[in-house]
């Protein structure tokens, strides 16, 4: 961010950080002492303090110079440079006024418009396009915090929408500031951005028009449209408050928006200012319409209307054509139809044709009238009313007095208002319902929004020259926010303190504005300005004066109110608001706060025929009628009453709920605050009018909020920053070396001495106060000046020392000069120096003769040096060769290398391929665990629809019970009836007494009529015959309905549910069965996928530790290496009988693996009679598993047949229903004729009585049988039920059984495979000793895996025997609940008891067949066991066999690379004695030329005497001088030239030397690189094992989450079915109390009976079923036999093993005696000793912890075998015999590390050379077996888990064997290497021993020529001596010449010794 952008846009967006950071700014504002001081034209302005006179202070102005006296409290701090342009005026370290606006100003004219004010984001209006808001910059501020880029509106937004969707907190926008300052165009791109950061339809094209975010972009048009107006300040400047809020929901789409505003300045549209517009729709709608629409709203020109008043006001740059037509598009977008725009338009058109409509005054009345009504009828057309009247209502409205309506007539004045309140009603009705439609539109989704976002667009503090209720509620409103944002602040601030730990006196500045806001806001006690005003809206006859008094009365004495200065104006009072004073002036508040209506035309509105007027008056009901205004036409026009409270609600109230509302959602989100800013009223573009900015700063709280920031401490800066910048001021109070940041910063605050009050020190910031930095930067400079004045003092007197010395050097070497001028001067005029310039170049032709002679003598030591270079040459190219062919070795090892590397990436990328295929399944697990998870929502949602099947059920169940209420009902009434026949019996008894006293009365008739009632008696016998029959059948058929209806009613209900009920149980059993055993079978799947992870993570660790192990053994081959050079040059004497011994010792090797091999074939040929049996095993088991199959069948088929007949059953029910119900129907019609027969016969008395008797008597009878047939009905029921139950409980029991046996197999396999796991380890920790201990260790672990397949078949048998008895139990239980049934069956009918007796006979025969069957079942189990374990003990000795074939196999290629190895050895040997040959001779020749030249010195000193004797001669004879002095010439030239020949010797000597140190700087490189080389290959190696570690760790983890969720889901379904099981028990329940019937209890008898049938057949086929059981019992009783044979080889092979042990034990015991021989050399081997010592022990300890677990593992077993005594007895004595041998193995183990310690020494000491093949050999077998095991174990776990993972495991191993290859590649490269290094350190040593030799030699002949030098130095002198005396002692006469000859030849060499001089000095002394 401090970088300035490469493009144009984002210099709009960062700051310049080069002047910021330029040290020329910060020096002038600390040498001026720089501050501000108010200006009036400028705000303020930059000064510098001069001088200081108590409170008064000289300052001169930074820009005019100027000089102005100022009082002290008007200054204000200036900031460092540092901080100027800051992003975050919270940073200020002086925090005042003066900085902020000079910060704003600054960056205004840098061009950034966006500035951060701690909460605040200031927006200053460019009034200019910017480049900041493109596509690009939005990509820029996504998803970014507020620190990571620079301020901005995107910022700001981007912060709340990521807030929202991290916290699920909701989020508000809050953009406040005057007319003109750009909250519209903020508000825009707020909406902008977040359509397109939560659009939800990002992936795909734009959709239809209808898409929300298009929707929500385009309703801004539209209220723009209707809300916005051109002012003086703005030309789009909305002139309404609104509060937006976009909804999100959980994802961060959007899925609806709602809107809402406040104070809509609905006056704008009747009046406007000269150069203003009203809304902007009148001008686009007269504009852009076309002529068809212009005549349907009746629009004229501009100029016609008069509430617009300045006409066609044109927006520079905007057409409003072009703008209606965008509206229009906007409200096709959001949904609105033609007809609505078409009202919508009509209703503008109708607001401006008001304002045509014009009033006049009659002559001499006051009464208005309307002359032209043109414009009413066009107002009426449009609305849908009558003219006349609408007419009438305006001038003449009925007005109610009392109880009276009376018609009053208007004034001018009175109608004027009535239409300008009537447009102002009618434009604010239509905005209201245009966002209403908005809103519908915008949240018409059907999603739910989980958090929204809201953005508030509301005008900010004003303060005009006349404020009137507007500017109030805009005030009002601002308090609060202003309080919001102080709260929120205050929290921040607490929050910040809390979390630093900072002690601070909190205070909450929203108290602050509380008096205020009460002031306006408060209800009572006192009441303020609002419910005043109310209040007085109330009352009759109130005025805005009274009003205005009746307040200063109640609140005059009120902190934040003040009474206007101005007694002129009694309505004019001021408030205290945190911006400043304000003065209101309350004229015509009173019908502002009431707003009232002509409620005549608001009627006839809301009986429009235009229903959409209709829609807008719908509420006019509630509307301030004129009979309020009437009442105040006394006192003044404006005022108004209220005559009944509740009727109206005033605007005061109405904004006070909104705000209120508006308020508390602003509490529950967390606000952020954009302050938007006019620079100018220009509209100007880079002008910025300070005093205008700072007022408006004041307005929006930003000031306020700085005045909060310097309550506390508002300059923070993090430890680091604060020690690294101010550190230079502490310098000496920090130690050296690293301390906490806390801590350092304490030090530094104490040095500085800083008061307490001034800092806070937090846990990771440091707090100040303000102007605390600013001091501090000021410090800071003066230290950096006095710093840097000091370095340029240094520096300065450098540059002087330096040019001082150079003067110096100068005038020495002018002097120089001066004196070799003087002395040539001299030279120039000598005559003997002419002479001697002169004969010099004569000299030559004299000498020409010797000249020949000392060139041929030259040319013949030429030859002799050609003819040695010649040889030397030749050696030298044949080092060079040889170099050459190491060079090329070693570049085919590096080819080697590269292509072992290059196979080596292509294993990775391998590996790669294989961890993506890996990943790829690991995801598909993962969707196979979302679609398991999803079958759960499933199986819930089934779940939940039981249960509302179960509650239907119980409604079913509650309908039956009223459907028998009502039976028993009808069965009341039917005794009424029969009581109501008895009653009529009693009346016609009454009758026959009657009847008979009137037959005594007329006896004397009786003789009469005698012969007619004789007739007549047997007519009545006939008919009482008759009249019994049918009583009787009557009675009958009575009983059958009553008793067929009751039972086939209950039938039928108990069919119907047991139906139901019995498929759905079936249904949920068979779902629950399915889904049971699929979690069971994943469950399965999953844990032996767990169980592979583990195993592979267990190898992978294995191969890390062996990685681990040859890395230390290497190491120790290193040091060894080391060793060996040591010995190896102790003992190079030695190397031939070194190398027989090894000879010897490697056919030693050879002979026992002939031996092991020969072992290895004996096994080979039991393991091939051991796989014949386990075939024959095999074969068997496979055998038995078809029968036992087999029989499963045949049980499944007999349960399907019992539930077929079951079915059948119920059909049959079914039938028998039928028939019943047609029965039913005849018996009806029977009856309805028998009724009316009975009516007949009512009338006998004698009848009536018998049949009375008999009903009772049967009735009786009837009630008897029927509660007895209920009873039997209710206990058959539930012994159904029972039964039903009891075999549900037995199949779930017997599932359960089954999944237990599985997962008991499963753990069994599991802990074989444990203990196998920790068999292995113990097996990989042994297999590293020697290899005469394999027979024993093979024989020990074949009999732990027989051991352990024995545990293994006792734990199976003992959980098999478990779930057996468990059966046994509950088949008892059942038997005895059938024994039961069959007892109480006896109740009812006799051959039960027959049937009792059957069923116990079968019920023992069942038992006797269910115990046998179960042995059998057993016996399977067990042989089935065992023949598992004979085929995986088959496996392994396979395996072995194979692995052993491949040791054999590798063992071959091992010896095979050894034999190469020692030949390589061998060959190197052989180069060595040849360079040790070739150097021995260098060696000689050296001293053979050492010789010559001690003979060339001796030579040379017999020359030397032989001269000196020459000398005397002369000296005697001095005739013969000028010979002789030629002879010492010549001898001394032969003595130069055999010098110049020792120094060409010398150096020759030293090149040979200088070439010797090259090649042994090379072969040291050469030894690095390989170093180097080795320990990337070993980091890159360790790096591979820990990637795949880590992993393996992850897949870990992840199947263990995976196995946890499963467990939870599975004990989620376990307590899902037991919840099942419990409503089944109750559902149960409830059909056991349904269940009564007699006939179905019998039905139920029969089925027990025919299953009973089933029982015996199922138990005949269960006795054949054990037969054939026995049958196999009796063969694995044989083949266990076989088995035990087998054991007992083993046990003889155990016996062989031991004896094998004996054998090495006399092997060691021999060692250990040859080890006592050899003691020489101990000491060296001591610590090696202690090591493997130290091993062994750690070794010991780890068996000794794995013994401890296999005993742990062995307590379990014991504890699981207890059970069965005899094979608890065998496993103990087979244990006791393994610990014995376990103990012996450990004793032979110990032995034998023993020993390998020994022969490690004896190694060590012996077998220098080879000592790294051999440990490189046993590494390679161990590891081999390693491999081998690891091979094996993957295999077993292979063999465990499913034949689908088969591919997969193959891979895994294909992978190990790659790794392994790989690992013997490295480990070929690392002994390659080492022998490499071998040789190199050789060469390296022989090397250095022949450059001391050469030093040596050196040296000799260097102390040889400088005694030759000195000696003939010493002959010179006395050459030089001895001419001196001739000279002296020759005759002047004849020594003239010679004389003057020697003087030249002196002046020659003088002159010749000062040209050899570094100082030429020439003097002529010698010419004397």
């Amino acid at each position: 961010m401090s970088k300035k952008g490469p493009n144009e846009d984002e210099k709009f967006l960062f700051v310049d950080k080069d002047f910021l950071n330029s040290p020329m700014a910060q020096a002038d504002w600390a040498a001026k002492k720089l501050v501000w001081i108010p200006s009036e034209r400028h705000g303020f302005e930059a000064a510098s303090i001069k001088e200081e006179h108590g409170d008064e202070v000289l300052v001169e102005l930074a820009d005019s110079a100027k000089k102005v006296t100022v009082n002290k409290d008007d200054i204000q701090k200036m900031n460092p440079p540092k901080f100027s342009k800051v992003e975050d005026m919270a940073e200020l370290t002086c925090l005042n006024e003066a900085s902020v606006l000079h910060n704003i100003r600054e960056r205004y004219f840098s061009g950034l418009i966006y500035t951060y004010s701690g909460l605040f984001c200031v927006v200053v209006n460019p009034y200019k396009m910017l480049p900041i808001y493109s596509e690009k910059i939005v990509e820029m501020y996504k998803g970014k915090k507020r620190h990571e880029v620079p301020p901005h509106i995107y910022s700001i937004t981007d912060n709340a929408y990521r807030n929202m969707m991290q916290d699920r907190e909701d989020q508000s926008i809050l953009c406040t500031g005057e007319s003109g300052a750009g909250k519209t165009e903020n508000t825009k791109k707020v909406i902008q951005y977040l359509a397109v950061v939560a659009s939800s339809h990002k992936g795909k094209k734009d959709s239809s028009a209808g898409e929300l975010e298009k929707q929500l972009l385009q309703a801004n048009p539209i209220l723009e449209a209707f809300g916005n107006a051109k002012t003086i300040k703005n030309d789009n400047s909305s002139r309404f408050g609104k509060f937006i809020r976009i909804n999100f929901d959980v994802t961060g789409y959007i899925v609806g928006a709602n809107i809402e505003t406040y104070l809509l300045e609905k006056s704008r549209c009747i009046r406007q200012a000269k150069i203003e517009r009203a809304f902007h729709i009148f001008y686009y709608m007269i504009a852009g319409a076309k002529d068809n629409v212009k005549e349907e709203l009746l629009l004229e020109p501009f100029s016609n209307y008069r509430f617009l008043v300045a006409g066609h006001v044109q927006i520079p740059a905007q057409q409003d054509d072009e703008m209606f037509e965008e509206t229009m598009e906007a409200m096709t977008i959001l949904g609105f139809t033609d007809e609505e725009r078409i009202d919508m338009l009509k209703v503008c058109s109708t607001v401006m044709q008001l304002g045509n409509i014009e009033f006049k005054k009659e002559r001499n009345q006051e009464q208005a009238t309307m002359p032209d009504n043109t414009a009413a009828q066009k107002v009426c057309h449009l609305q849908g009313i009558n003219v006349t009247d609408f007419t009438r209502a305006i001038l003449t409205p009925r007005i109610k007095v009392g109880r009276e309506v009376v018609q009053k007539a208007q004034t001018k004045e009175q109608a004027d208002f009535a239409i300008e309140a009537l447009a102002k009603a009618v434009f604010e009705r239509l905005f209201r319902w245009i966002l209403g439609r908005v809103n519908k539109a915008l949240d018409k989704t059907k999603r739910q929004g989980a958090s929204f976002l809201g953005i508030l667009d509301i005008a900010g503090f004003e303060i005009f020259e006349d404020n009137s209720f507007e500017q109030l509620c805009i005030n009002y409103t601002n308090e609060k926010l202003q309080q919001l944002f102080n709260h929120t602040m205050f929290i921040l601030e607490q929050e910040e303190y809390q979390r630093e730990g900072i002690e601070w006196n909190f205070i909450d500045f929203g108290l602050d504005l509380q008096p205020c806001i009460e002031l306006i806001e408060r209800p009572n006690n006192p009441p303020g300005i609002l419910a005043l005003l109310d209040e007085e809206c109330w009352f009759p006859k109130a005025t805005d004066v009274s009003f205005v008094e009746k307040l200063m009365n109640t609140q005059g004495n009120h902190v934040k109110f003040a009474k206007s200065k101005q007694l002129k104006d009694k309505t004019e009072f001021s408030l205290l608001h945190y911006a400043g004073k304000v003065d209101y002036n309350a004229t015509a508040w009173l019908t502002k706060n009431m707003d009232p209506l002509n409620d005549n035309v608001t009627a006839l509105l809301n009986n429009s025929s235009s229903l959409f007027v209709q829609d807008l008056w719908k509420d006019s009901d509630r509307v301030v009628g004129l009979d309020t205004i009437a009442k105040m036409s006394d006192s003044s026009m404006g005022g108004g009453s209220k005559t009944k409270k509740g009727m109206f609600r005033t605007v005061g109230q109405l904004y006070k709920e909104s705000l209120a509302k508006l308020m508390t959602t602003l509490h529950n989100t967390q606000p952020n605050f954009v302050r938007c800013i006019i620079p100018n009223h220009e509209k100007r573009a880079g002008k910025l009018d300070a005093n205008l900015v700072l007022e408006q700063l004041r307005c929006n709280g930003v000031l306020e909020g700085i005045r909060i920031c310097r309550q506390g401490f508002p300059n923070r800066i993090v430890f680091q920053e604060f020690r690294q910048r101010y550190e230079i001021l502490a310098a000496s109070a920090i130690p050296k070396g690293f301390m906490d940041g806390k801590q350092a910063c304490c030090l530094m605050i104490k040095h500085l001495d800083l008061d307490p009050n001034l800092y806070r020190i937090g846990q990771s910031k440091i707090f100040f106060r303000t102007g605390v930095l600013a001091q501090l930067e000021e410090e800071r400079d003066l230290k950096i000046t006095v710093i840097i004045i000091a370095f340029q003092a240094q520096a300065r007197g450098f540059l002087a020392r330096k040019a001082f010395a150079k003067r110096q050097q100068q005038l020495t070497a002018m002097k120089v000069i001066q004196r070799n001028c003087a002395a040539y001067l001299k030279l120039r005029n000598w005559q003997w120096w002419r002479l001697f310039t002169k004969v010099k170049p004569l000299l030559q032709v004299t000498r020409q003769e010797e000249e020949m002679g000392l060139k041929e003598e030259e040319l013949q030591k030429s030859k002799e040096n050609a003819t040695k270079y010649q040889s030397e040459l030749n050696e030298i190219t044949l080092k060079h060769t040889t170099i050459l062919e190491e060079r090329n070795a070693l570049q085919e090892q590096l080819q080697a290398e590269t292509e072992l590397y290059a196979e080596a990436e292509e294993m990775r990328v391998r590996l790669a391929a294989k961890k993506q295929e890996l990943e790829e399944i690991l995801h598909e697990m993962e969707a196979r665990l979302d679609e398991e998870e999803e079958r759960s929502q499933t199986f819930l949602v089934e779940k939940k629809k039981m249960q509302q099947q179960m509650q239907e059920l119980e409604e079913h169940l509650e309908e039956e019970e009223d459907a028998r209420q009502k039976m028993h009902l009808e069965k009341v009434t039917c005794e009424g009836k029969i009581k109501k026949l008895e009653d009529d019996i009693l009346v016609m008894e009454d009758h026959n007494n009657k009847l008979l006293k009137e037959r005594k009365l007329m006896e004397e008739r009786v003789a009469d009529y005698s012969t007619n009632l004789a007739e007549e008696e047997e007519k009545s016998k006939n008919l009482t015959k008759l009249k019994n029959k049918h009583e009787s059948m009557i009675s009958e058929l009575e009983v059958r309905l009553k008793k067929e209806e009751k039972t086939r009613q209950e039938l039928d209900k108990i069919k119907r549910k047991l139906e139901a009920e019995s498929n759905d149980l079936q249904e949920q059993l068979a779902d629950l069965q399915a889904q049971i055993a699929d979690l069971k079978a994943q469950l399965a799947k999953k844990e032996e996928e767990l169980q592979n992870s583990l195993a592979r993570l267990e190898d992978e660790t294995a191969q890390k530790n062996n990685a681990l192990k040859k890395i230390r053994e290497l190491e120790g081959h290193i040091s060894d290496l080391q060793e060996d050079l040591d010995s190896e040059r102790a003992a190079r004497n030695k190397a031939e009988k070194i190398k027989r011994d090894l000879g010897e010792e490697l056919e030693a090797l050879k002979s026992e693996l002939e031996d092991t091999l020969d072992s290895t074939a004996t096994q080979q040929e039991l393991r091939a009679k051991r796989e014949q049996e386990v075939t024959s095993l095999k074969r068997a088991i496979e055998d038995e598993n078809r029968t036992h199959e087999s029989q499963i069948h045949e049980m499944r088929q007999k349960h399907t047949q019992a539930v077929e007949e079951l079915t059948e059953q119920l059909e049959q029910s079914k039938r028998v229903k039928t028939t019943l119900e047609k029965a039913k129907q005849a018996l009806e019609k029977e009856t309805s004729e028998l009724t009316v027969e009975v009516r007949s016969l009512i009338q006998a008395k004698q009848d009536g009585e018998h049949k009375r008797k008999k009903l009772e008597g049967q009735v009786t009878d009837l009630q008897s049988r029927f509660n007895d047939s209920e009873k039997q009905k209710a206990e058959l029921g539930e012994r159904c039920s029972k039964i039903t139950v009891e075999l549900e409980s037995v199949t779930s029991i017997l599932n359960e059984a089954e999944g237990k046996v599985i997962k008991l197999n499963k753990d069994v396999a599991s802990f074989s495979s444990q203990l196998q796991d920790t068999q292995e380890l113990l097996a990989e920790e042994t297999r590293q000793k020697l290899q005469f201990s394999t027979k024993l260790r093979q024989a020990e672990d074949d009999k732990n895996s027989l051991q352990e397949q024995l545990e293994e078949e006792m734990e199976a048998k003992r959980n098999v025997e478990r779930q057996v008895s468990t059966l046994n139990i509950q088949l008892s239980d059942s038997k005895k609940k059938l024994e039961e049934m069959c007892g109480n069956n006896e109740l009812l009918e006799e051959s039960k008891k027959r049937l009792q007796r059957d069923l116990e006979a079968a019920n023992t025969q069942f038992e006797e067949k269910a115990s046998a069957y179960d042995k059998l079942e057993k016996t399977k189990n067990r042989l089935q066991q065992e023949l598992e374990d004979t085929l995986m003990d088959l496996d392994n000795q396979r395996q072995n066999v194979s692995n052993l074939e491949k040791k054999q196999k590798k063992f071959d290629q091992m010896l095979a690379e050894e034999k190469s190895i020692s030949c390589k050895y061998a060959d190197e040997r052989d180069r060595a004695e040849a360079e040790a040959r070739e150097k021995e001779t260098k060696a000689l020749s050296l001293a053979r030329a050492l010789d010559e030249a001690q003979d060339a010195r001796e030579e040379l000193e017999r020359a030397n005497k032989a001269l000196r004797v020459e000398m005397e001669d002369l000296i005697s004879s001095k005739d013969d001088v000028g010979k002789n002095v030629h002879e010492l010439e010549k001898s001394k030239r032969g003595l130069e030239a055999q010098v110049e020949e020792m120094k060409t010797q010398l150096e020759e000597l030293e090149d040979e030397l200088q070439a010797a140190e090259d090649g042994k700087l090379r072969l040291e490189v050469n030894m690095q690189a390989l170093k180097a080389q080795f320990e990337r290959d070993q980091q890159g190696r360790d790096e591979m094992g820990e990637e795949k570690k880590r992993q393996l760790v992850k897949q870990v983890r992840e199947l263990e989450t995976e196995l946890e969720d499963e467990r939870k889901q599975r004990a989620s379904a376990a307590a899902a079915k037991k919840k099942l099981e419990t409503d089944m028990k109750d559902l149960e329940g409830q059909i056991d109390a349904a269940n009564k019937g007699r006939d179905e209890a019998i039905k139920q008898l029969r089925k027990i009976q025919a299953q009973m049938k089933d029982f015996q057949r199922e138990l005949e086929d269960a006795r054949a079923a054990r037969e054939e059981v026995l049958m196999t019992a009796k063969e694995s009783e044989k083949k266990a036999k076989g088995l035990e044979a087998e054991l007992m080889q083993l046990q003889e092979d155990l016996a062989s093993a031991e004896r094998a042990r004996k054998q090495a034990e006399a092997e060691r015991d021999e060692l250990s005696d040859e080890l006592a021989s050899n003691s020489s050399g101990k000491s060296a081997l001591s610590d090696e000793k202690r090591r493997l010592e130290a091993k062994i022990s750690q070794l010991e300890e780890e068996l000794e912890e794995e013994q401890s677990n296999m005993e742990i593992l062995n307590d379990r077993l014991r504890k699981s075998t207890q059970q069965v005594e005899q094979m608890n007895n065998e496993l103990q004595t087979e244990r006791s015999a393994s610990q014995k041998n376990e103990s012996g193995r450990q004793q032979m183990e110990r032995q034998n590390k023993e020993m390998k310690a020994k022969l490690s020494e004896m190694e060590n000491q012996v077998k220098s050379k080879f000592k790294s093949s051999i440990t490189a050999l046993e590494v390679k077998v161990a590891q081999l077996e390693e491999q081998l095991e690891q091979e094996n174990r993957e295999k077993q776990v292979t063999a465990k888990s499913l034949r689908q993972k088969d591919k997969k495991l193959k891979d895994v191993i294909m992978q190990v064997e790659d790794e392994r290859k790989q690992a013997e590649q490295y480990k070929d490269q690392a002994e390659k290497a080492n022998t490499r290094m071998k040789q190199l350190k050789r060469q390296l040593e022989e090397s250095e021993e022949e450059s001391q030799r050469a030093t040596a030699a050196r040296r000799k002949l260097q102390r040889e020529l400088d005694e030759a030098t000195e000696a003939n130095d010493a002959m010179s002198r006395e050459v030089n001596s001895l001419k001196s005396k001739l000279r002296r002692g020759n005759e002047p006469s004849f020594g003239s010449a010679p004389r003057r000859m020697g003087g030249g030849r002196r002046a020659v060499e003088d002159a010749s010794e000062e040209e050899a001089d570094s100082q030429t000095d020439f003097n002529g002394k010698s010419a004397d």
